[in-house]
């Protein structure tokens, strides 16, 4: 009898490897696709804008994305039905200074963002980037909107304040 000699293996790729390299390569496009669609909806604005009322609340809302959320009571005039505008505040320090201007008229500065794909940015699509107090002149009614040190009125220094 012959020795026999041992066949060679030959190279064969299972077929189920394939399968799973191409879902492999699908699921990474479409991660990185999503990453990019929500990167471009935070970084584009699709409009700018401000609002004056009344910030009635904030809060931080979300189970495992915390987020500040607001509402503004925009008042037309006196004794008028108030119109509420929710918003996002993503900049805890443009927090800080919400909660110091509580019970004052304030211009809110904000971005609006559609088509964000999660709530963990934010609940609504108006993201508030700056806060102003509005400063009312009460001889002329003029009110306008002016950088002024968010601190009790009681402690306000009428000459430290903007003139007209």
């Amino acid at each position: 009898m012959a020795p026999t000699t041992p066949s060679s293996p030959t190279k064969t790729t299972h077929p189920g490897r394939r399968w799973l390299f191409a879902l492999l390569k699908i699921a990474v496009i479409l991660l990185l696709g999503t990453a990019a669609y929500t990167w471009l909806t935070l970084s584009w604005s699709y409009s700018k804008g401000e609002r004056a009322g009344y910030v009635q609340k904030i809060s931080q809302k979300g189970w495992v994305c915390k987020t500040w959320e607001g509402e503004l009571a925009m008042v037309t005039m006196p004794g008028t039905l108030s119109e509420k505008f929710t918003f996002t505040v993503p900049d805890d320090s443009v927090v800080k200074l919400i909660n110091e201007s509580m019970g004052h008229r304030v211009v809110l500065t904000y971005e609006q963002h559609t088509g964000i794909p999660t709530t963990c940015f934010g609940e609504t699509g108006y993201f508030v980037r700056d806060v102003q107090r509005v400063l009312e002149d009460i001889v002329t009614g003029d009110s306008r909107a002016a950088p002024v040190p968010l601190q009790p009125v009681s402690e306000q220094n009428p000459a430290s304040l903007p003139k007209p």
